[in-house]
């Protein structure tokens, strides 16, 4: 059990608090086109504020690469956040984020009042964890709080380095709910447990399926990496996705999975397109069975059945990845079905971050999840058995 401090454990009354938080939101002409991220950061926010901290928010937006970027400033964040607030968010406009207007701010602030700094990838050491910027932050702050799951598997200035020149490092709520959901079901779960994999790679889901085989009672696996274990086992799949060098491997998770007494589901048919575009013809066949000049595209009606069947006794369900090409309408069914299984069961389900957390919300059943996971990577490498340095980094309770 991963069991760290969080905002609920400390007093921050007339305490500077540096807060990093997931800002790094899609931005158009300077326009926030999807605020999903800053409405998850608030009840951490408006917590450390009602309590009298000064809060100093920083967050990373997109790669700058160690330059002050006009167009990836955070500028239109504190706007925004200033009137999701209800309250000024001040925002300290220094290229070197830890510079003249930061340090002002940050020595008048009064107990409740809140900054925002600039864009931490503005300095090159951020990415690389350099001490000198890991100094700068610290010295602003008398407590850190780390709240950005989406970058929780790297060790940057911002959610790691700092941790090393404060005395109190804890989590945000949004953290903690990753914690108790991501590390803590999967190591823990009440069972029947049930993992569903897909997406396009198995290169990219080794360790996942290795870790999860060892902890799963089902393992299904959809999507483009299904081909690759088709072909293993000797079947077709014409122009479908596949990673020829990863069918021996397919083939020993089989049997791993045989050994354990874990239950390892496979499409059983697949609608198949032949040309990779919504308005292809398409037909439904079995699994392996694919003519040469077609591709699959998405699973059949019968896996679908299946898939969803498997997810109805579950007490956990952690999902990762699409069963199809969901941006593609007449191939997203597959995956609607299987998050329609989701919906309607009473496990607790938990969406790994990424093109699922993508697709349940496209599709309309993101309200209908325990958890969707902020972070992609993050989430994987939790789902791999992985220690993610900026959790680790937290204080233990």
């Amino acid at each position: 059990m991963l069991n760290k401090k969080s905002v609920d454990d400390i007093n921050v009354k007339g305490k500077k608090v540096l807060v990093r938080c997931d800002f790094n939101v899609p931005l158009i002409d300077g326009k926030i086109t999807d605020e999903n991220r800053l409405v998850a950061a608030l009840p951490t926010i408006k917590k450390l504020a009602a309590d009298g901290g000064r809060v100093i928010l920083c967050s990373h937006l997109g790669k700058p690469k160690g330059e002050a970027v006009p167009s990836l400033s955070l500028a239109p964040v504190a706007l925004r956040l200033s009137e999701l607030l209800g309250q000024e968010v001040k925002f300290a406009a220094d290229p070197e984020v830890v510079g003249p207007n930061a340090k002002a701010a940050a020595a008048e602030m009064k107990d409740g009042d809140i900054i925002l700094l600039e864009n931490t990838r503005y300095r090159a050491e951020e990415t690389k964890n350099g001490e000198a910027f890991s100094k700068d932050l610290a010295s602003l702050c008398d407590v850190f709080v780390n709240d950005a799951f989406g970058t929780a598997h790297r060790a940057h200035c911002s959610n790691v380095g700092v941790t090393r020149f404060v005395d109190t490092a804890v989590v945000g709520y949004l953290m903690q709910k990753e914690i108790d959901f991501l590390g803590n079901a999967v190591n823990n779960p009440e069972r029947p447990f049930v993992a569903i994999l897909g997406g396009a790679k198995v290169s990219s889901k080794i360790s996942v399926i290795e870790n999860l085989l060892d902890k799963v009672d089902t393992l299904i696996i959809g999507g483009g990496m299904s081909y690759t274990f088709s072909k293993a086992q000797g079947g077709s799949v014409g122009k479908s996705l596949l990673e020829e060098d990863y069918c021996d491997y397919a083939l020993k998770m089989l049997d791993k999975a045989k050994d354990k007494g874990v239950k390892l589901l496979l499409p059983v048919d697949t609608v198949i397109a032949d040309d990779f575009s919504n308005d292809a013809n398409s037909k439904v066949v079995k699994a392996g069975e694919i003519p040469a000049d077609w591709e699959g595209l998405d699973i059949g009606p019968e896996t679908a059945a299946m898939f969803s069947e498997a997810v109805k006794d579950a007490k956990t369900v952690v999902w990762n990845g699409p069963m199809g090409c969901f941006e593609m309408p007449n191939f997203a069914i597959g995956t609607e079905e299987v998050a329609k299984a989701l919906a309607d069961t009473d496990a607790t389900t938990i969406i790994g971050g990424g093109d699922s957390a993508a697709a349940v919300n496209q599709l309309g059943y993101g309200d209908k999840m325990s958890h969707i996971s902020t972070g992609g990577g993050a989430s994987l490498e939790f789902l791999e058995g992985r220690e993610l340095p900026g959790v680790a980094a937290a204080n233990d309770k």
